[in-house]
């Protein structure tokens, strides 16, 4: 057999792994491995990014957008540090990543040498499971442990840290693919008994309320959860990161959860008798307080992950299990149901909240453009090839809000962590992963910055994004909250922009900025026929808020419309 370095061996393993794109940058202590990867160029196709958080909040939305791992090439030190927030944000959106990472040689560990940093203890609480490597021997099982970790289970990233000396020796390659782990069960063994229980709550339930997260998407329980719903009868409403997995058209859909969420769901939260929650675990902007969540309702949670039962709301029945199949049994034991007069209360609440916000907010009568109207411009030229990509902040919230979300994987954002600059880097690795579709950013003007260099991986890689920057000249959440909780002391929230449009033309991409509600409709027009990547840039009204919103310590019961 002939031998290889412990650099090709990285390259030949990503192979075995189906691995087609990479997203990194070089450095010392990783360039063997990118060395070894020049001969494969025709096999794998490698982005250049112009930061290293660039690169994996790219894999992130290449992994959300095509059901597929993301990869990351980083080097040691700064570019190791550089995928912390990207790696964090991954860990609590539970996003399959592969991180490797170059290190210095293994002699100089722990000696404080150039670009030496413990990446290893730095990325552990933000990694489902990493690995320093210093033998190449030890390289081709590692990649295939990481892989299998990554995706089974409720997926994550990994990360591995190869030494340079690892790199360069040479070892007998051979391949296993990794399909057990002794002590890790990523796949639970569903108790039936269970299920039978919470079918038989649920079919004597008279007012039910369905939560569903991104837990159905992971899953790929779509189908399963279309089938659950028109049986039941029961109205679902959905997280953030849950939104495209149920059809927002369907006539039992009834909102988005959360602080900023719709008034009708938050509101019936605390007035229903059985709260079925599918693939999400009851994070803060969802509960409210949770000393006052749904106490009045017996609850049924179901979780690939056993850690979130029970974790934050008690549940009377808290089935550890995958969505798909849990869904599945269900579906058998659940009767045929009627609830039009339970769904119609949540239909007199949305009537109240589109009387006193959404209505104003969609159709102004005057006044700068609101980001509402935008989106619900762009939503009305939505199909099912469109992937919409939010950044984090008020245009993540309204987009959430106002954008039908129809068909699945048609939204990614950064959820758990709220990470500013996530959606320019992320649309890309979105559009290499789903070619045939329309992937357009949303981001706002602070956010955008954040990220900014990554138009030259656009031009560079010549990746047909489409970008509508919402330019309010505000860190515009920051500054909502100054106004109200902090008698409108904006410290610190007002932004000087530069020329966005001026510096997309630097980087060989068009654009154009709208001022006016007049040219809003054409502006779209033009972005979304434009060929190739295109930044359209909306001046919208600076002091313009999102309600209703659910303030802190408070019942969800408690949300306000203004």
């Amino acid at each position: 057999m002939n031998k290889i370095t412990g650099s090709k061996a990285v390259i030949k393993s990503l192979l075995k792994e189906k691995v087609d794109t990479i997203f990194g940058y070089p450095g010392g202590a990783i360039m063997p491995i990118y060395d070894s990867l020049y001969g494969y160029k025709n096999e794998i196709n490698h982005v250049l990014v112009r930061h290293e958080q660039g690169a994996i909040h790219a894999a992130q939305g290449y992994a959300r957008s095509g059901n597929k791992c993301g990869v990351v090439f980083a080097t040691s030190g700064p570019g190791a540090t550089n995928l912390i927030t990207g790696l964090a944000d991954a860990m609590i959106d539970s996003t399959p990543v592969v991180c490797i990472t170059g290190q210095v040689h293994s002699s100089l560990l722990g000696t404080d040498a150039f670009q030496e940093t413990d990446v290893i203890g730095i990325s552990m609480p933000v990694t489902k499971w990493n690995i320093q490597i210093t033998n190449a021997k030890d390289i081709p099982f590692a990649i295939a442990k990481a892989f299998y970790i990554a995706n089974s289970g409720r997926p994550g990233p990994v990360l591995i840290d190869i030494t340079k000396d690892a790199q360069f020796d040479e070892i007998e390659f051979s391949y296993s693919y990794c399909n057990r782990i002794r002590s890790y069960k990523p796949t639970p063994k569903m108790d039936y008994s269970l299920i039978k229980n919470a079918s038989e709550i649920i079919n004597i339930a008279s007012k039910p309320l369905l939560l569903i997260g991104q837990g159905i998407i992971l899953s790929q329980a779509e189908g399963e959860l279309l089938k659950f719903v028109n049986k039941s009868g029961i109205p679902v409403a959905s997280t953030l990161l849950g939104l495209g997995s149920f059809p927002n058209k369907h006539p039992n859909y009834v909102g988005y959860l959360g602080m900023h969420g719709n008034y009708a769901p938050n509101i019936m939260t605390n007035e229903c008798d059985v709260l079925i929650a599918i693939g999400m675990r009851f994070d803060d902007r969802v509960t409210g307080n949770t000393a006052q969540y749904a106490k009045q309702a017996k609850v049924i949670h179901v979780d690939i992950d056993k850690s979130e039962l029970n974790k934050i709301i008690p549940a009377e029945v808290a089935i550890h299990a995958d969505a798909k199949k849990a869904l599945s049994e269900l579906i058998k034991l659940t009767n045929t149901q009627n609830h039009s007069n339970w769904i119609g209360k949540f239909k007199i609440l949305e009537k109240q909240e589109y009387q006193q916000v959404i209505k104003n907010s969609i159709m102004p009568e005057s006044g700068m453009i609101k980001m509402a109207e935008v989106i619900n411009f762009l939503s009305k030229k939505n199909d099912k090839n469109t992937v919409i990509i939010t950044d984090v902040g008020q245009h993540q919230m309204i987009t959430s809000r106002y954008y039908k979300y129809n068909h699945s994987k048609s939204n990614i954002t950064s959820g758990g962590l709220g990470t500013m600059g996530f959606a320019l880097p992320a649309a890309i690795g979105a559009k290499l992963a789903a070619q045939k579709k329309n992937v357009i950013a949303i981001i706002g003007d602070g956010g955008f910055q954040m990220n900014i260099q990554e138009l030259g991986t656009i031009m560079q890689s010549k990746v047909d994004v489409k970008v509508i920057i919402l330019n309010n000249n505000f860190l515009g959440m920051v500054r909502q909250w100054q106004e109200m909780f902090f008698d409108k002391r904006y410290s610190f929230t007002d932004i000087q922009n530069p020329n966005f449009i001026k510096i997309a033309e630097g980087y060989g991409i068009k654009g154009k900025t709208i001022k006016s509600r007049d040219d809003l409709n054409n502006g779209i027009e033009t972005m979304l026929k434009s060929k190739g990547s295109f930044i359209l840039e909306v001046i919208c009204e600076h002091e313009e808020n999102v309600f209703p919103m659910v303030k802190t310590g408070s019942s969800v019961s408690e949300i306000i419309l203004k």
